[in-house]
């Protein structure tokens, strides 16, 4: 009897345990987001450089010439890209303001044959909206990003400092070299189907950029390389990044023309495109390097969007990706992983999956 409550108490300790301790990782994730979702992109700049530093390797590239240029491509690459996000995302909220009264009159005509309770119900919707506010508040965190750009750069610029030694620390932390081993094959795997799963998501999403573009273009409408920037950015977010680019897409078009006939044939047109490349090209190219499941995507993506926002949407894959590869290889995990997999085969197809962790746990 004594025996059955000392379990129930050491249960009973362990689960107060364990709330306690993801209470207590939530709150440093949130408070600690900026540093940490630097700390995540520079980790994924890393594994795709050190993969073509390897490669340079091969063609008898002195390792540290190859190191040196790719922190240099590395600094101009984010440094370039987060100034060009930020004069875009002004542009277009500039632009949205400007013609924010139009878009109001349109709004006004097409809802004039309703009835007058129906307006009024409409009319306070639409004030109730401060889309003003809503803008100024993107163009005050697309600001952040060059400051997170530089932190993103120095963090991977330790990570290649430090890269020669990790196997050693590893094997020295664990004590066993054959452990060791077995955290370098699930780290490889890791890096391995992210980085090919980035790969594929940057040609679909640059292929939907350009349709976007070459649209706005046929209908000589403004901001066509800024609608494409924010549809290439936006496509990185499972499910809801496309709806998003369109609904930004329809708004500029009815902002600047107020014709609505027009706004439904260009929203018609980015729809079809977001819309065959999500339902065809992006299963097709993308179907065998994830393997994830898709209830599992929009958890991942509803729980980190929640904790990190916008950064965290496009985060939430490849942390999917990660959690999943770990979880099959603890034996005590490995049922999540099952669940996190499509077809509830969680292991790397491209090679012998690793013995599991026993020790782990």
């Amino acid at each position: 009897m004594q025996s059955g409550e000392s379990q129930l108490r050491e249960r009973l300790q362990t689960g107060f345990l364990g709330i306690v301790a993801f209470a207590l990782v939530l709150f440093l994730l949130v408070q600690a987001r900026f540093m940490l979702i630097c700390l995540a992109i520079a980790i994924i700049i890393f594994s795709l450089t050190s993969d073509a530093i390897s490669a340079f390797a091969r063609l008898k590239v002195p390792s540290w010439l190859a190191t040196t240029l790719a922190l240099i491509a590395i600094a101009f690459g984010l440094l370039w890209a987060a100034t060009a996000v930020v004069t875009q995302v002004n542009e277009v909220v500039s632009t949205a303001i400007l013609y924010s009264d139009r878009a109001q009159e349109v709004l006004t005509r097409l809802t004039a044959d309703f009835s007058p309770r129906t307006r009024e119900g409409l009319s306070a919707f639409f004030s109730g909206i401060n889309l003003a506010g809503w803008m100024r508040s993107a163009t005050s965190q697309a600001s952040n990003l060059i400051s997170g750009a530089v932190l993103t750069v120095t963090f991977t610029a330790f990570m290649f400092a430090e890269r020669g030694w990790f196997p050693i620390k590893l094997e020295r932390i664990l004590g066993d070299p054959v452990r060791a081993g077995r955290v370098l094959r699930i780290v490889q795997s890791i890096t391995r189907r992210v980085n090919r799963y980035l790969v594929v998501k940057s040609g679909i999403s640059l292929i939907t950029a350009l349709l976007i573009w070459v649209i706005f273009r046929i209908a000589g409408l403004e901001l066509a390389g800024a609608v494409a920037m924010l549809t290439f950015i936006l496509n990185f977010i499972p499910t809801i990044g496309s709806i998003i680019a369109t609904v930004i897409a329809v708004v500029l078009v009815l902002a600047q023309t107020g014709d609505p006939t027009l706004t439904l044939v260009i929203g018609g047109a980015c729809t079809l495109v977001h819309f065959v490349i999500g339902n065809v090209l992006d299963p097709l190219l993308l179907g065998q390097t994830l393997r994830l499941s898709s209830f599992g995507i929009i958890l991942s993506l509803a729980f980190w969007g929640a904790i990190w926002g916008i950064a965290g949407a496009f985060l939430a894959v490849p942390i999917m990706v990660a959690a999943m590869i770990v979880c099959a290889h603890i034996p005590w995990l490995r049922p999540i992983a099952v669940l996190l997999s499509h077809e509830g085969l969680p292991d790397d197809d491209e090679a012998q999956p690793p013995e599991p962790l026993r020790d782990a746990a």
